[in-house]
């Protein structure tokens, strides 16, 4: 086993599986890493916090003395203060989202990323020999170059990059925790190794013996750098846009997938309404990059393609509009950032106004004439509405000119109005007003708005009360939730060493080894061997050989031989019947 300095500055361990687990640097001065760094040492402070309530609530209940008890109770303002004070840090840095994004990006609206778990070290070393002295009899120093290579694997994991090969390194790891728990972890016993992990919008601790909370927590956060390599895209060229959409719909699938598998997770950035919303939410931003794909090259000022925008806009409007009521319920709103909810309802109104825009566009600006298929224009306007403004047919509002600019100073002035709203509740988050790029948009929509309003306002027109009717959300690209294949890779256990494992797992029970020694001769020994040089299973045997009778025996009770320093030793299960013999071989 050798070590190795990578460019990176990490040092990391080409171990017996024949990979290298990088992790990425977190001593970097990047933007993210500084954000992860800040995170854990909050986490910290807060678990140091709750430490010291827990401690002052346990002596005020056990105290009568009533200057005792007044003292404590100062303490604890002092104590819930500090703590509130950390946990509005900590939401902070989860509205951070500037970071994360594109460095090139100038145009587009930002979009959410989640920020990764936190844990605490892990040392398997001690445990994990102790277990493979008392349950499969070796010598657990043995195996120090296979734990050191795990506990590596695990630390490059706290650290991964923001990008594919970050992915592959947790679902490496996430791929070896089945293989650790069939090894090690019995369902009747414990191991004494707790998994501690911090919820990612709190900072509370959760700390469990069960390895599930390691699993759910490294899944949670493979959908995360999903959704960092998502908001690292070029939202400015197609292919950039693809790579979004698919970051964005597979951060999707993996946190549906920790949904659906582990149901009963104790931190509540796990628990199904959580994980429910922020499905919502990475779907909504797969659903406005496909939006901005198809805008990508302009939108023609056509009457049909003005509409079908109208409706691709209304689409994102409303899939926002779901994350933010998803969002209000709770305890969720307790617990999500408050500059979250506040960009989902921005996006909400923003991406409704634009609708509201782009139909009042294709009602003022496009004038039915004869020549036009008015069948294909009445058909595309009536699939607009729910219902039609005032009791209107589709035909009479196409052929009336009046009729089509009053309905489209309706819809504009609903766009203007939702401008407006976006714009107050932008001014309502301080994190919100520090992203400019989010600003200006607002700004120049609404202003493009309101010009076209005024264009069409006449003055002689006092009373103008027909309101516009919301128009129906519809897409030809639905964003789509997408299991990436890569959180089921193919690795080498670490420990196979040890044996097959579905025969030496942590729910079997073993005998110690027994040496059983052979005398050979005519250089027949008498069985025949399968399998990996360490371990060997006998496959045949035959019982007219002396050399076989020896391990006849332990053969017939289901042993296992394992070859080991020129010696052939039979490991055998303890509770099978003793079997009768042969009466040639007794």
């Amino acid at each position: 086993m050798t070590d190795t300095i990578m460019a990176n500055g990490i040092k990391d361990r080409a171990g017996q599986n024949g990979y290298f687990k990088k992790g990425w640097n977190p001593l970097a001065l990047t933007g993210r890493s500084k954000l992860q760094n800040e995170r854990a040492s909050l986490n910290q402070q807060i678990i140091r916090q709750m430490r010291m309530r827990a401690g002052a609530e346990n002596l005020l209940r056990a105290t009568s003395n009533n200057k005792v008890c007044e003292m404590v109770g100062l303490e604890l303002s002092y104590i819930n203060s500090n703590l509130q004070l950390l946990m509005e840090q900590l939401e902070g840095l989860n509205s951070s989202v500037e970071v994360y994004q594109n460095v090139q990006e100038t145009s587009s609206i930002p979009v959410i990323p989640l920020g990764l778990k936190e844990t605490k070290d892990m040392d398997f070393s001690v445990s994990f020999k102790d277990f493979i002295l008392e349950h499969y009899s070796e010598d657990g120093s043995s195996f120090e170059e296979e734990i050191a290579d795990l506990m590596d694997l695990r630390q490059a994991c706290r650290t991964p990059g923001r990008n594919d090969t970050g992915v592959e390194l947790l679902a490496k790891y996430f791929s070896h925790l089945p293989l650790l728990e069939s090894r090690f972890f019995a369902p009747t016993r414990q191991m004494g190794i707790f998994f501690t992990w911090y919820d990612s919008f709190t900072g509370v601790p959760v700390c469990q013996q069960n390895i599930s909370l390691e699993k759910a927590s490294i899944l949670f956060n493979i959908g995360a750098l999903y959704t960092q390599i998502g908001t690292r895209c070029n939202r400015q060229t197609g292919s950039g846009l693809q790579d979004a959409i698919t970051a964005f719909q597979k951060a999707a699938g993996v946190l549906h997938h920790l949904k659906e598998t582990f149901t009963h997770t104790p931190s509540y950035d796990m628990s199904p309404s959580m994980l429910s919303m922020l499905i919502k939410m990475m779907l909504a931003q797969a659903q406005e990059c496909l939006f901005e794909k198809i805008a990508l090259s302009g939108i023609r000022n056509e009457f049909f393609s003005l509409l079908k925008m109208a409706q691709e806009a209304a689409k994102v409007g409303d899939t926002y509009g779901q994350v933010h009521q998803s969002m209000s319920q709770t305890p969720i709103k307790d617990n999500v950032p408050f500059f979250w909810s506040t960009m989902a309802q921005v996006k909400t109104n923003h991406y409704r106004s634009l609708a509201h825009y782009f139909l009042a566009t294709a009602l003022l600006d496009h004038q039915l004439r004869p020549s036009d298929d008015e069948d294909q224009q009445e058909k595309a306007l009536s699939q607009v509405y729910d219902a039609m403004p005032d009791g209107r047919s589709p035909l009479d509002i196409l052929r009336k000119r009046e009729e089509r600019r009053h309905i489209g100073k309706a819809h504009l002035r609903r766009a203007v109005m939702g401008h407006e709203e976006g714009l107050r509740i932008h001014g309502l988050c301080r994190h919100l007003r520090k992203l400019e790029v989010l600003q200006d948009i607002l700004l120049a929509s609404h202003k493009r708005s309101l010009a076209k309003f005024n264009d069409n306002n006449q003055d002689d027109e006092f009373t103008d009360y027909l309101e516009a009717p919301d128009i129906i959300s519809k897409t030809e690209h639905k964003a789509e939730m997408e299991m990436p294949m890569s959180t089921k890779v193919k690795v080498t256990d670490f420990f196979r060493r040890l044996g097959p494992l579905s025969v030496f797992s942590a729910k079997q029970r073993w005998t110690a080894p027994r040496t059983v020694r052979l005398k050979l001769e005519d250089r027949d020994l008498g069985f025949t061997l399968r399998g990996d040089p360490v371990p060997v299973q006998v496959t045949s045997l035959d019982p007219l050989c002396p050399s076989a009778v020896s391990i006849l025996y332990y053969w017939l009770l289901g042993g296992r031989v394992r070859l080991t320093g020129g010696r052939v030793l039979v490991m055998h299960t303890g509770h099978l019947p003793r079997p009768t013999l042969p009466r040639r071989c007794e």
